[in-house]
């Protein structure tokens, strides 16, 4: 590959608040390419993108898939890979390590629902990895579809800078076709898909010429050639006026809007032209940083320079692990041993591949400029960078978001206990944002996820793939204990003296609080009552004693003093001492009684402003208190103390609340008394 042909490579996602039509609009765009021949239904669970057994059935995609398609464009072939991505928030980690890897997006946007809340996650995700986009208004053929509506809302809560290249030709049921506005024509669609271009019409040129002029100053006002062309009066022509937009676009300056109905054919084929003229290849990007050693360097896509890519998924597919990876630099070759930056070791690269969602096709090398596949590693690292061992590299990784949500696993059946902890090793490793561990409190198993759904949905991989019967639960809350006052002069005897050896230790103890949570023993004898190993003993029962407090909870700060013991020449041992100290500790526990407390987290909720009262309503209810609410302009910051025991599926009901604008993060504050509702 030389850079005349990476010019026209374009990696770009499809990106959308779930239900926009992002699968339906990329199984269009494969059939519109010639690359299937034959439409899949997402309601049928027919899409080519959505090839699991799980997403089929639940008419939601939950992976992305990477599929690769051809489009000529004025008689020039363009290849594109396309990767369509979830619209679900439990599923961001896909659309961030997604738009990690690629040069552009396609944001699409209902146009009866407009801007949802995950589109504006999603919109928030490529502009961190400054991604530039174009926006498809699909869903133009439904009643209460509005375009208009569409980009007042774009510049209202995204605060983009939308550029409509074109006008819909009528609205709901009456939508027919689009006006293009760069390369003035009315384009129309058959039945199956097929455009028919046509002049302006005469009666219609005069209001189409003003929509144009519109178009041409909103550009100039982001380009410095096109705005010197606009002041001097010069015509402005359809090459030009698509040169300049694609320098807007490509600087995130603006973004071109386009309008059709994916599942009726409409407007797929002038949004294929629009990837084409407007977002950039490869070479158009910015060079990639990368750390050698302690430098820093950057790559350009040169195929001829040093290898670079990085490893952006791993999946475990029907025919086995599929690791897809981005190349920056370089060219990998089937054969090759390559460097990884995260394991320190070398590989070989046994089997190369393009990806075609669940099909592949090997391939002896990739290039620069690529996304493709290694078939066959069985534990391949999200984030690893792939380079030569003479000259190795390391690219930012792959950020996920912490899980906001934990469950309780076990295996019903024994025998299961292997799979189990192979298949959750196989999830994490597949999932950044999916973590397994152990609750050090309770010894539960525990797993973390993004929310409810994806915690279901792992479940029901571990049911179907790995074959284990598999029970969940919320966890259980560790709690703890503390003495609600101190008690003095608390008893401890052990008497055994009827035949044969004897066990006699007796032992007295004070028992006070401390603020600090330590658990803290002092020998305060006199005399040798207690010798030191008889008093090393009586602190072994003691603390034995104090990890199951009278409510069943660890006890914490308390201080025990061994004040005084009396010992018998023959029938005194380690042991009795020990049973003695336990006894006296659990006499003095029920004397003083115990407080229970409980975690106390500090929750941060990042919130619109207009849902501020909301928030903090049911922060509230939850017994939480709000410590300080920051104002952010169009959002809030509230950060509030609530107990750990109410925040069980905080975060779904906060999105419920908020209508999924609202996200949530907790950490552990301290242990407070708890509270009664």
């Amino acid at each position: 590959m030389n850079t005349f042909t990476l010019s026209r490579w374009r990696n770009l996602g499809i990106i959308a608040h779930v239900d926009a039509g992002k699968t339906t609009l990329t199984e269009r765009l494969l059939w519109a390419s010639g690359a299937i021949h034959r439409i899949g239904e997402v309601h049928d669970g027919a899409a080519t993108t959505d090839f699991d057994e799980i997403e089929q059935r639940r008419g939601i995609t939950i992976g992305a898939a990477a599929v690769r398609i051809d489009w000529m464009r004025d008689d020039v072939d363009h290849r594109l890979t396309l990767i369509d991505t979830p619209g679900h928030i439990d599923f961001a980690i896909e659309v961030e390590r997604s738009l990690r890897v690629l040069d552009g997006a396609v944001a699409v946007f209902s146009a009866v629902d407009g801007v949802q809340p995950q589109s504006e996650t999603v919109w928030r995700q490529a502009q961190r990895h400054r991604v530039p986009l174009l926006a498809y208004v699909n869903k133009m053929d439904r009643p209460g579809a509005s375009f208009a509506r569409v980009l007042a809302q774009m510049r209202e809560k995204l605060d983009a800078t939308p550029l409509p290249i074109g006008l819909p030709l009528g609205e709901e049921a009456a939508f027919e076709g689009w006006v293009d506005l760069v390369d003035p024509a009315v384009v129309t669609w058959d039945a199956h898909g097929n455009a028919m271009r046509r002049a302006w019409s005469d009666e219609s040129a005069l209001h189409y010429v003003a929509a144009r002029q519109r178009l041409v100053e909103a550009v100039a006002e982001h380009d410095d050639a096109l705005a010197q062309l606009w002041l001097d009066e010069q015509p402005i022509d359809a090459a030009t006026l698509r040169a300049a937009l694609r320098r807007v676009v490509i600087a995130g300056l603006g973004v071109p809007v386009l309008a059709g109905s994916a599942i009726r054919n409409k407007g797929v084929d002038t949004l294929l032209d629009a990837i084409v003229d407007y977002l950039p290849s490869p070479l158009d990007r910015p060079a990639v940083p990368a750390q050698q050693g302690e430098d820093t360097v950057l790559l350009s896509p040169d195929p001829q320079g040093p290898l670079a890519a990085l490893v952006f998924k791993v999946a475990h597919q029907d025919h086995g692990p599929v690791t897809y990876m981005r190349v920056y630099s370089g060219t990998l070759r089937t054969g090759d041993a390559v460097w990884c930056s995260l394991s320190a070791r070398m590989r070989r690269i046994g089997r190369l591949a393009v990806v075609q969602a669940n099909r592949t096709h090997d391939i002896d090398m990739a290039c620069a400029g690529e996304i493709v596949a290694v078939l066959g590693w069985k534990d391949a690292a999200s984030g690893d960078t792939l380079s030569d061992a003479h000259m190795r590299f390391a690219l930012d990784t792959i950020r996920a978001q912490p899980a906001v949500l934990a469950w309780r696993l076990s295996a019903a059946n024994a025998g299961d206990l292997i799979r189990l902890g192979q298949g959750l090793a196989a999830l994490a490793q597949e999932d950044p944002s999916f973590r397994v561990g152990t609750d050090p409190d309770t010894g539960e198993t525990l797993v973390w996820g993004m929310g409810e759904l994806h915690l279901d949905v792992k479940v029901e991989r571990l049911r179907k793939d790995w074959r284990v019967d598999v029970r969940t639960g919320s966890p259980r809350v560790a709690c703890q204990e503390t003495p609600a006052r101190a008690v003095q002069g608390i008893e401890g005897k052990v008497s055994k003296q009827t035949g044969g050896p004897g066990q006699f230790a007796r032992v007295a103890i004070d028992l006070s609080p401390r603020d600090d949570g330590d658990v803290v023993f002092v020998d305060r004898t006199r005399g040798g009552a207690v010798p030191k190993s008889f008093a090393s003993a009586t602190e072994r029962g003691v603390r034995e004693a104090l990890s199951s407090g009278p409510h069943g909870y660890p006890v914490v700060g308390v201080e025990v003093v061994l004040v005084d013991g009396e010992t018998h020449v023959n029938d005194s041992s380690e042991l009795a001492f020990q049973r003695a100290g336990m006894d006296a500790a659990r006499a003095a526990l029920a004397l003083a009684g115990t407080v229970v407390l409980e975690p106390v987290m500090t929750l941060t909720v990042d919130t619109p402003a207009a849902h501020v009262g909301d928030v903090v309503g049911d922060v509230q209810r939850r017994l939480g208190r709000v410590v300080a609410i920051e104002d952010k302009g169009a959002r809030a910051d509230i950060v509030a103390h609530a107990p750990l025991s109410r925040l069980d599926g905080y975060t779904t009901a906060l999105r419920s609340l908020t209508q999924g604008r609202a996200s949530a993060s907790m950490v552990f504050h301290r242990y407070e008394a708890a509270r009664a509702a």
